[in-house]
């Protein structure tokens, strides 16, 4: 193995020297004791042996004299088929330079912090660590299950490998959430400005409309105080005409009663000359008294105030035609000033002709 060009391509090499000293059966770090394949591939011997076993179940162990030969073996790195002796792995040589290298390694690892919590374990091979990752059916598992379990036909690859590739994938989704998150606060913003400006427009426009028609009150209040003093002023006028002619009458009454009592007076006195000497001015006075029964009178109707009566149907209908205008409204307003325009200077063309 080139350990020297492999750690010089990778930025870290303890972290590249750990790659150079997985086991391609179990794929955590070489188990000592390690043998060497005689394709120059390395494997641990208890992986070696499971490995061998399974391919050779009719093989019986290095302990029993009746063995005679060994069975094959295929490198599961290269492929390469290799016939064993009778001793079957325990034939094959022990790779003391990576078992040392092993050893250096783990002494630099140990200053390392040890990571919190327990590995988890494999539940079908309860004393295997979960080690490998299942590409197929993408369930973290343990070699055991790769070499004799349920994901012997299946593709697997390292675990640390996958850790890192989802890892940074975790990374990117909590990226894109974020930045999500992001443009739905974003969104709330403006959506609260939305209120709040939707807010004082409301106010303002209420604002103004209770002007508007806090105007239209004004209006109408004027309007009915200054048609009240012309009822006002019409009542003053004809109750003043009356009350002249009813003081005129009383006096007339007055006068009249007072000739009746001096008649009755004069009807009662004994002597005729005595009743000569004032008869005919009495007479008289009478007669001038009846002649003041001419006086003014009103005419029918005098008193009727029916002319002030006001026709609001039509102003009742247009206040309540009332109504906020629309871009239409307006345009159809604009177009008939324009008619009207149209014919006022028609009509002043056809003047000057």
């Amino acid at each position: 193995m080139d350990y020297k060009s492999s750690l010089i391509q990778d930025g870290n090499p303890m972290e590249n020297l750990e790659k150079q000293l997985i086991c391609p059966i179990c794929l955590e770090m070489f188990t000592k004791p390690v043998v060497i394949l005689p394709c120059q591939h390395n494997l641990c011997r208890k992986c070696a042996s499971d490995v061998f076993q399974a391919a050779n179940p009719y093989w019986t162990n290095r302990s029993s004299s009746l063995s005679m030969s060994g069975g094959r073996f295929r490198c599961p790195s290269c492929r390469h088929e290799v016939i064993m002796d009778r001793h079957g792995v325990y034939g094959l040589q022990r790779n003391l330079l990576v078992e040392n290298i092993i050893d250096i390694y783990k002494q630099e690892c140990s200053s390392r912090p040890l990571q919190k919590g327990s590995h988890p374990m494999c539940k079908e091979h309860e004393d295997e660590k979960i080690n490998i990752y299942c590409l197929t059916c993408e369930v973290p598992t343990c070699s055991m299950c790769k070499v004799f379990g349920a994901h012997q036909a299946c593709e697997v690859a390292p675990l640390q490998s996958v850790f890192q590739g989802q890892k940074t994938e975790l990374s990117n989704c909590v990226s894109m959430l974020v930045a999500g998150n992001d443009r739905v606060q974003t969104i709330i913003t403006q959506l609260e400005d939305s209120c709040r400006v939707t807010k004082e427009n409301s106010h303002q426009v209420k604002e103004e409309l209770s002007q508007k028609f806090d105007t239209l009150y004004a209006i109408l209040d004027e309007k009915k105080s200054e048609l009240l003093q012309r009822i006002t002023r019409e009542q003053e006028e004809k109750l003043g005409f009356i009350e002249a002619l009813i003081q005129q009458y009383r006096g007339q009454l007055d006068k009249s009663t007072k000739l009746v009592e001096t008649a009755i007076q004069s009807l009662d006195e004994p002597g005729g000359a005595t009743f000569l000497l004032s008869a005919r001015e009495l007479i008289k006075s009478i007669v001038e008294a009846s002649k003041g029964c001419q006086l003014g009178k009103i005419e029918q109707g005098f008193e009727n105030m029916d002319y002030f009566t006001l026709d609001l149907e039509y102003i009742a209908d247009t206040l309540r035609a009332i109504d906020f205008g629309t871009d239409e409204d307006e345009e159809f307003i604009e177009e008939e000033d324009d008619q009207g325009e149209e014919v006022s200077t028609e009509g002043k063309e056809e003047g000057h002709q």
